[in-house]
């Protein structure tokens, strides 16, 4: 049995810090157990609160700090057809159903299909509006905004993973 010395000064033997190491590992498993519980749902529903705010918002005249983005994007995507406070109310209430379905689990699957859409239509000013998004300094206040939404796709992403694990059929 090899000894090492420890900040007290004292000798400590390899079995102890076995024992050390072995308690840490059973705590660790523990909260690993939690996590791998509790993060996807905790994930799911979190990012459907988010969604759920931001597109009540586009309800409320002058509340989301997109509605002329949203009008513009819906313009070019629809060629002209659908701007304004059509746009808005398209569009939130893609995102409160979205949100909701993720809140609460119901039609995830359905809710999952019509994220991808959103998305498609949260990144295309990046494309539809490239110059005014990016300034010499770097992304506008507005692509940034837009940008950070890259973590909700990673999110979704794993939302999705967990969701599309059970077959598709009856319960």
């Amino acid at each position: 049995m090899s000894s090492t010395t420890i900040g007290s000064g004292r000798a400590s033997t390899t079995s102890g810090l076995d024992a050390v190491l072995d308690r840490a590992n059973s705590a660790q498993a523990v909260v690993q157990r939690f996590l791998a519980r509790a993060g996807q749902p905790a994930l799911r529903i979190s990012l459907g609160l988010v969604f759920v705010v931001f597109g009540a918002l586009k309800f409320l005249p002058g509340a989301s700090p997109v509605e002329d983005l949203v009008g513009r994007t819906w313009s070019v995507l629809s060629f002209g057809m659908i701007d304004g406070f059509a746009a808005l109310a398209i569009t939130g209430a893609l995102e409160v159903f979205v949100g909701l379905t993720f809140v609460t689990g119901i039609f995830l699957r359905i809710g999952l299909l019509a994220l991808a859409a959103t998305f498609v239509g949260i990144f295309s000013p990046l494309v539809f509006f490239t110059g005014e998004m990016f300034a010499t300094a770097g992304p506008t206040l507005t692509a940034q905004y837009i940008l950070k939404d890259v973590v909700l796709v990673a999110a979704a992403m794993v939302v999705g993973a967990v969701a599309l694990k059970r077959p598709i059929g009856r319960r």
